[in-house]
């Protein structure tokens, strides 16, 4: 039995219709407005952390291919999304399934979390032309999603390493991290992996050791080397910590606002300001000041202050 999805078309081809690009930076609605305003503060604060900071990042990289694969486009809406891992973007996933699945998804939550992270049920930048890459970074309403960093790694941490099922993660990081961290370790942990604590996973972060051999791991990679908001203008940075206001302003802007709203979600597991605290009081100021080091950009761009749980040195 083929079920009618209650947004149909609508919610496919909006042509015709202005796009999120015109509506946001000249709003027909009054709320939008007020929103704008908010959103303006938040693409300064990025100009200028980037500006600030390109003394010390010389060299103006060039984009390639490769930088552009956490870019989800949405064709219908002229839409594009950077996905940040551990900031709600199984959700966001989601939603982009439902916006660029002309009818076939309708309500977000009813696809499976597995089902929302394969790759080719989405359309990623990666895959255009370079003209065809160049026009959608042009015209194209260009978001993406934010959260306090060491929370966002207090989350990656805690999925990661201590949930049992992520074998795969426990046998690719977890074992490299003891191995290098772990002084007597036991071969059942050098074989397993999956029993790493905080103060070993900082301390695989921080050993410049582990940047040269390979890029972090995209739970835990910087959002500015995710997203390149330095070389990207995203017209919109949302927060994690006003996630619905912020995802629901995005789909009003699409205008899909009316028949399709963002998840919301269970807190109960949700890593909290507390939580993160409680995981720094065993890190050592010198490792934590490196920490911060790593994840500086991230604290300044997105104008997160420096929690107040650390000695820095």
């Amino acid at each position: 039995v083929m079920r009618r999805n209650p947004f149909g078309m609508d919610i496919c081809c909006r042509k015709g219709s202005r796009s999120p690009l015109q509506e946001l930076y000249n709003p027909t609605q009054v709320s939008l407005s007020n929103t704008a305003i908010l959103h303006q503060i938040r693409r300064d604060q990025v100009t200028d952390t980037c500006r600030a900071n390109s003394v010390s990042s010389r060299k103006r990289r060039v984009l390639t291919p490769n930088d552009l694969k956490h870019l989800v486009v949405d064709e219908d809406h002229e839409m594009i999304y950077c996905y940040v891992p551990k900031v709600a973007c199984t959700n966001w996933k989601r939603v982009m399934m439902v916006l660029t699945g002309r009818g076939k998804y309708g309500d977000p939550m009813e696809i499976p979390a597995s089902e929302a992270h394969v790759s080719s049920n989405l359309k990623t930048l990666n895959q255009y032309s370079i003209p065809e890459i160049n026009h959608r970074l042009k015209n194209y309403m260009k978001f993406l999603f934010v959260r306090e960093p060491f929370e966002r790694l207090v989350s990656a941490y805690r999925n990661k390493f201590t949930q049992k099922y992520n074998t795969s993660f426990h046998k690719r990081y977890g074992t490299k991290i003891v191995r290098r961290q772990r002084k007597n370790a036991t071969q059942e942990a050098l074989r397993k992996g999956d029993d790493v604590k905080f103060e070993e996973f900082v301390a695989y972060l921080i050993d410049p050791h582990t940047q040269r051999e390979e890029p972090f791991n995209e739970h835990w990679q910087t959002v500015y080397s995710l997203c390149h908001p330095c070389h990207i203008h995203y017209d919109l940075i949302g927060k994690y910590e006003t996630l619905e206001e912020d995802s629901n302003y995005i789909l009003q802007l699409a205008g899909v606002g009316n028949y399709l709203k963002f998840p919301t979600y269970a807190k109960s597991t949700r890593t909290t300001d507390e939580m993160t605290t409680e995981f720094f009081q065993n890190i050592s100021s010198e490792h934590q000041t490196q920490l911060y080091e790593v994840y500086k950009l991230d604290f300044l761009m997105f104008n997160y202050s420096v929690p107040s749980y650390l000695k820095l040195e």
